[in-house]
Order: structure tokens, then sequence, then C-alpha cells
């Protein structure tokens, strides 16, 4: 369970938000709403003015008190729009980068099951500049998932994909969901998408909370 109240001050943009996420909790608004300020003050790559941030009843973050967790100490996996591989390392390089970063030991077992669940073990001996954009996503997805999150931020991961590679990555997506049994927090601004994906929706607007609830806050949108 992640329990989440914070406070930033952005220029002209102030982002003042509360709410409680437990399995596939999808962060849905239109672009400048403050959605990926949000996930960045959940892993830890930006600092919020105030408030609190509680994952499975560990402090990340309370300004009160002054408790700020390292983001590679969160262990909280993310992937971002574009994916962000290392160019110069093979895919099965790039997925074990995230494991090693977080001093894990190797675990076959896992890494095995990741390959399996993304199916990406024809993939494993090619570089990044060799796959399509939804190969690259799931490569991406693979390393967070190899990190052994207690949670995986997804921010706008199909965003710059074209309709054909979204189709193809959202079954996997789904499988993530069904299979891995990690919480995800899941930013969209694509109704559709999220519909497909989430089991909870928070509704974000000018950088407050507008609704929260089931897919149907989507109706109000």
């Amino acid at each position: 369970m992640l329990a989440c109240e914070v406070h930033k001050t952005l220029d002209a943009f102030t982002l003042d938000v509360g709410f409680e996420a437990a399995g596939v909790t999808a962060l849905f608004g239109p672009s400048g709403s403050g959605k990926t300020s949000l996930i960045n003050m959940i892993a830890g790559l930006m600092t919020p003015d105030a408030g609190r941030i509680v994952l499975d009843g560990d402090m990340l973050f309370d300004a009160a008190r002054r408790v700020n967790v390292k983001p590679w100490k969160r262990r909280i996996g993310t992937v971002f729009q574009e994916g962000r591989l290392f160019p110069h390392l093979s895919v099965k390089h790039n997925l074990d980068y995230g494991r090693w970063m977080s001093g894990l030991p190797a675990d076959a077992k896992a890494f095995a099951h990741a390959v399996e669940l993304l199916d990406i073990g024809h993939l494993i001996g090619r570089r990044p500049g060799k796959l399509s954009g939804g190969e690259r996503q799931r490569i991406a997805v693979g390393r967070a998932l190899l990190m052994k999150p207690r949670l995986l931020l997804l921010d706008e991961p199909l965003a710059s994909l074209d309709a054909a590679r979204k189709a193809e990555i959202l079954p996997y997506l789904e499988r993530l969901r069904d299979d891995a049994g990690v919480p995800m927090i899941y930013v969209s601004h694509d109704a559709g998408e999220v519909a497909r994906i989430a089991t909870h929706v928070v509704r974000l607007e000018d950088g407050r909370v507008a609704a929260s609830g089931g897919v149907e806050v989507l109706k109000s949108s």
C-alpha cells in the first residue's frame, strides 16, 4: 500500500495531492496536470515542499521529520516514456543493470520468469538500436522487474509509440498486472489504455485530485 500526501510549488504551478494506492492505480489526467511530477516525488527524483510518502508502512519521505530516503534505497522500479536503455549494452545486460545497481545477487529463476513473461527471449543478444519501440519498452519493464521492486512506476510507457506498437505491448502490461504480483502506479492521459490496465483511478486536474475510484472515474473526465 502506498500512501502519498505531497505539496510542491513549481514556478506558477502548484501540486497539492493526497491519495492511497494498491493493485494497479492509474494517475489519469491531461498534460500539465502534475502526473509526472508526482511520479518523480514517489521515486525520490524530486523533493516535495511538504507532506509524507509511505510505502508498506515504511516512511520514504516526511518533510516534518526531515526524512527523505534516497531513490536507490526505495526499491521502486521506474519505467519512463522512452525506456532509457543503454545503447552500448546488450538486451541481457540492460535487463541485469537494475538488479546490479540495487546490489542484488543474480537470480536465474527471476531472470527466466521476466524473459518469459515479456516474451523477450529472442531479443537477449541484441542491442537497443536493433529493437522496435515496443520491444524497448518491454526490456525497460523487465529491467525494472528484476530489481525486485516493492512498487513499479510506469510514466506514460506507451506515449511515444504508434497505434500498432501500443497494441503490441498492451497485452504484456496486462500480463504484468495479472502475473507479476507487483503493485503499480500507471500514468496516462489515454482513457482507453487506463481502462484496460488499471484497477483504481486517481484523476488529476491542475495539480489536484478531481476524482478517485474505479474506472467509472474516467467517464466523468
